[in-house]
C-alpha cells in the first residue's frame, strides 16, 4: 500500500472515530448513501469519467448511430441527471449541516466541562494560597 492511501486510510478512520460524529453504524441507511454520493459524485473520478462518458457518446454517435449530431438524446439523459444531482447536492448540504451540528454541539460540550475544570482549579489553587498564606502568617520563620 502507497503512502497516500495510507494517508487518506488514516484520515478517515480517525474522522470516523470523533467523538462528535456519529460512526458507521450509528448512521441510518439514508445518511450513509448521501454521505457515499456525496463522496462520489464530489470527486475528479467522476468529472474524468463523465467527460470520457461525453467524447464516447459523441465520437460512436458522429454520423450514424442511434443518436446522430445534434444528440437529442445524450441532452434528454444530462438533463435528468441534471436534475437528480440538484437534489442530490441537496441532500449532501442537509447531511453537511448535520455533521457541522454535531460537532458544534460536541465542542460546545467540551467547553463547558473545560470551564468547570477551570473553575474546580481556581477554587483548589484558592484553597493552597490560603493555606500558604495562613501558615506563613503564623510562623515567622517560614514567611522570608
Amino acid at each position: 500500500m502507497k503512502l497516500h492511501d495510507w494517508r487518506i486510510r488514516l484520515t478517515r478512520d480517525v474522522w470516523i472515530r470523533h467523538p462528535g460524529v456519529r460512526s458507521d453504524h450509528e448512521l441510518t441507511f439514508g445518511e450513509r448513501s448521501a454521505d457515499r454520493l456525496r463522496n462520489g459524485l464530489g470527486s475528479w473520478l467522476f468529472v474524468f469519467g463523465a467527460l470520457i462518458f461525453l467524447f464516447g457518446w459523441m465520437a460512436g454517435n458522429r454520423s450514424v448511430g442511434f443518436d446522430p449530431y445534434p444528440f437529442i438524446l445524450l441532452n434528454l439523459i444530462l438533463s435528468c441527471v441534471a436534475a437528480l444531482q440538484g437534489a442530490i447536492l441537496l441532500i449532501a448540504a442537509r447531511r453537511s449541516d448535520q455533521i457541522a451540528a454535531e460537532l458544534a454541539t460536541s465542542d460546545y460540550q467540551t467547553d463547558l466541562d473545560a470551564g468547570e475544570r477551570i473553575k474546580s482549579l481556581e477554587a483548589m489553587i484558592a484553597d493552597i494560597h490560603a493555606a500558604v498564606s495562613g501558615r506563613t502568617a503564623g510562623n515567622g520563620d517560614l514567611a522570608t
